[in-house]
């Protein structure tokens, strides 16, 4: 886990921030000895929340395959 005083980590902002995404966390000591995690946060949404794929497909031929295909 990286560790940055108060100081450094305003100079390196973006640094630190690319830090936390890539470690998942990065602390900041201050000089009075408070430390601070900066962790990033969740994903908005829902990992199932994706585009959509133009097949040209039917309903009635999406059914038919996904029939077909537990019946085997």
């Amino acid at each position: 886990m990286t560790v940055y005083t108060d100081a450094e980590a305003r100079q390196k902002l973006d640094t630190l921030l690319e830090q936390a995404r890539a470690q998942g966390e990065v602390r900041i000591k201050r000089g009075d000895g408070q430390e601070f995690v900066v962790r990033p946060t969740g994903r908005p949404g829902s990992p199932l929340d994706v585009d959509g794929v133009d097949t040209e497909l039917t309903v009635d031929e999406i059914v038919n395959a996904v029939r077909e295909v537990r019946d085997r």
